[in-house]
């Protein structure tokens, strides 16, 4: 067992790897992870099965057998994703059973062209979570405002969910009420209440959108003080009065993970948002090479302080260089979107191009 990435784990941080391919299923290296690097989690998103999809050839003879007359490309997609989620799924069985539901989990999202629609990501949500079929499956939906009472209406239908594309303080609490009143409405309909759920804010996006704006002496910074202060609110939320009632009636709290942890500045060190985000309840979904270099060089940092002194002071002086918080996760949020609509885009015209050729 590797002795950085266990550490960690016994920080109280669920270390989840941010990929999955048909490949690593195939020859052993996702069972590898588990085994030796304490991994007990999987995600995947739209530019994920881009890459493992489009780039590769890996899955043609499944494209080829699936591609029947009348089925969609979208649906060409879901059948190859779900039968990747469904043995991922299964890998990590044992750890959900051992740890009664908290971790094990794996994440696979409703298209992201759905992002500002809330009646067809709840279809869509109930539609992939009733295909995958496993109790250890999250399904992703954007926290976007229109994604928002989708989560609300899908958790409160029992399906778990993976809230992505958050990026502050503001919009993760928002997630997180939508979380608490769907568990609340199955109190109040006599259901049981346990419906587990992440949510999964964005760090490194924050620094690469700011590079070009601030002095040396800021950089790569933003990232890591945006979440001392959503880490702040998740405390207060899971210590509020209406929190700890629904514990009482049997809900486990919504878990704030640490999403799209790779750094992004070659100058910086590449486990940056690893070593310094390390609390316990949380996850840390890591891209597969920036997991690597943890297990390889790692240390882990010290916890997050549950105050938002030192990063107040670093946000003002991010507003000193035109930096508007409150703006730029808006912003961040909407580019998110974006960007997965694009590898989404990208990944159905390769697989309708595959189909002719296949």
């Amino acid at each position: 067992m590797n002795q950085n990435t266990h550490k960690l784990y016994q920080k109280g941080v669920s270390i989840w790897l941010d990929n999955i391919t048909r490949k690593m299923l195939d020859n052993g290296v996702l069972q590898k992870y588990i085994t030796e690097l304490s991994v007990t989690g999987l995600t995947s998103n739209p530019s994920i099965f881009e890459a493992a999809i489009a780039k590769t050839s890996d899955y043609d003879a499944a494209i080829a057998r699936i591609s029947k007359p009348g089925i969609t490309n979208e649906e060409v997609f879901f059948d190859l994703a779900v039968e990747d989620i469904q043995r991922a799924a299964d890998l990590f069985l044992p750890l959900f059973e051992k740890t009664n539901g908290l971790d094990g989990y794996v994440s696979i999202e409703v298209s992201p062209l759905l992002a500002y629609d809330t009646e067809n990501t709840l279809k869509a949500a109930k539609d992939i979570h009733q295909k995958v079929n496993r109790p250890n499956a999250f399904i992703k939906i954007p926290g976007t405002p229109e994604g928002l009472p989708a989560i609300e209406k899908a958790i409160a239908e029992g399906i778990p969910i993976n809230v992505t594309l958050l990026f502050s303080a503001e919009q993760y609490e928002a997630a997180a009420l939508a979380w608490l009143k769907g568990v609340e409405t199955r109190i109040n309909s006599g259901l049981n209440p346990d419906v587990r759920s992440v949510a999964s804010v964005f760090v490194s996006r924050w620094d690469k959108a700011v590079a070009d704006k601030v002095p040396a002496a800021l950089q790569n910074k933003l990232g890591i003080a945006v979440m001392q202060k959503t880490y702040h609110t998740y405390q207060n939320f899971l210590n509020s009065e209406r929190v700890r009632r629904v514990m009482n009636f049997g809900a486990f709290p919504q878990r704030l993970l640490w999403a799209s942890t790779g750094t992004k500045d070659p100058k910086a060190s590449d486990v940056l948002y690893v070593t310094n985000l390390v609390a316990p309840y949380t996850v840390n979904t890591i891209p597969e090479n920036t997991l690597l270099a943890f297990a390889d060089h790692g240390e882990t940092g010290e916890t997050i302080p549950n105050d938002t002194h030192a990063a107040d002071l670093l946000l003002k002086q991010f507003e000193e260089y035109g930096v508007d918080y409150l703006q730029l996760a808006g912003q961040l949020q909407k580019e998110g979107a974006e960007a997965f609509n694009k590898s989404w885009d990208n990944l159905i015209d390769s697989i309708s191009t595959k189909r002719k050729h296949l």
